[in-house]
């Protein structure tokens, strides 16, 4: 009886109201944080803020570094020892294999939510599409046909047409000191890589062409993830359809006739799948790192891997490219070093100028009034 006494007095009955409160608090805290969760991983918003927070620039470029070495080395099996010798079909199985992946995160529902069609023109998305069949299909294309010398002097181009391309399209202008570090990066790229220059028409051609679609590729990539709320696979969903068809487009044109006759045996097939499946990562990569730095650091990024290459092979595997290349190479990273320390020390300064938080009580009211200035920075 002293329980059932205890229950119905004040005392009690507050205990079970405050048990009521706290079981509703609980509750609602539950609710509040799913929903959260949910505006995290279902919006635009919420997915470009954890592709910012686990994917900075560092890890972008280190991802895409280590996977643009490895499809060097699948290319190199696919066209040298399997003999594939259909550089756009390569690059279309490559894009296709990636639509396949997309799709498939998509149905498993991790694909993440883009931006309302209102934010980003289709026209963007389509001409994104459009470079990038280009891009993609005349680099394996120059490749095949260019000597390594050739090849390396067009990649090499790409950085001032960037650069001239981004001031003439959007205003962007660089400082001179980043000019002079860039110049001596071409400069030392140039001497390490470019060891000939055997001249084709049609490869030089294809060269040209490519250079122009290559620049506004990584400009396209880099300044629709800035300054919408896109994500990197959230992009590629959308305009990868747009490159298979132009890149089955290309086809006819470029490649040799012959693919149906190919021998597809199981080894062969693999090494086509290993390269396709690279080829996903390298894109992702690529687009990671063009979202979280620059189209021009991105291109720095390129050149960087051809002297780590080159230098590594001289250093582990005793291979002799030279003391003109290596020399070049040293150069090289010289250039990179100063390029990369101006970045940090123009990050820093933008930091530095970040809104401060002024507050000013108003004596009457007792109440605060937060008047922030909006710094817009440019990485």
């Amino acid at each position: 009886m002293g329980w059932f006494d205890l229950l119905w007095r004040e005392e009690g009955r507050k205990l079970i109201k405050r048990k009521d409160s706290d079981a509703g608090e609980a509750g609602r805290a539950l609710e509040e944080l799913r929903a959260s969760l949910y505006n995290e991983l279902r919006t635009s918003e919420g997915a470009k803020r954890q592709q910012q927070r686990y994917c900075g620039p560092v890890a972008a470029l280190s991802f895409n570094f280590m996977v643009a070495v490895g499809i060097i080395m699948a290319n190199k099996l696919v066209m040298g020892k399997v003999g594939f010798k259909f550089p756009i079909f390569l690059t279309f199985v490559h894009y296709i294999t990636a639509w396949v992946l997309l799709a498939i995160f998509k149905a498993l529902s991790v694909l993440p939510v883009s931006p309302p069609s209102k934010t980003t023109p289709f026209s963007s998305l389509f001409a994104l599409g459009v470079v990038m069949a280009f891009a993609s299909g005349l680099a394996n294309t120059s490749l095949k046909y260019n000597s390594i010398g050739f090849y390396q002097m067009a990649k090499i181009a790409v950085t001032p047409t960037i650069v001239l391309a981004e001031f003439v399209l959007f205003g962007k202008t660089i400082s001179f000191k980043k000019v002079l570090a860039l110049a001596v990066v071409s400069v030392g790229v140039a001497v390490a890589t470019v060891t000939d220059l055997e001249f084709n028409l049609f490869g030089a051609l294809v060269a040209i062409a490519w250079i122009i679609p290559s620049a506004i590729n990584k400009i396209l990539w880099s300044s629709l993830q800035q300054q919408g709320n896109w994500t990197a696979l959230a992009l590629m969903w959308k305009t990868t359809p747009v490159t298979v068809f132009f890149l089955g487009a290309l086809m006819p044109w470029i490649d040799p006739p012959g693919v149906l006759s190919f021998q597809w045996d199981v080894n062969n097939s693999t090494a086509i799948l290993i390269s396709a499946l690279l080829g996903f990562l390298l894109q992702w990569s690529g687009a990671l790192a063009l979202g979280a730095t620059s189209a021009t650091t991105h291109v720095v990024l390129g050149q960087f891997k051809t002297c780590v290459i080159l230098l590594g092979g001289y250093l582990i595997f005793n291979s002799d490219p030279g003391i003109v290349s290596i020399g070049g190479a040293v150069v090289a990273l010289t250039g990179m070093s100063v390029y990369t320390t101006l970045n940090l020390q123009e990050s820093k300064d933008n930091t530095k100028q970040l809104p401060k938080q002024v507050v000013t009580k108003s004596v009457g009211e007792g109440s605060t009034d937060l008047n922030v200035n909006s710094t817009s920075i440019v990485v």
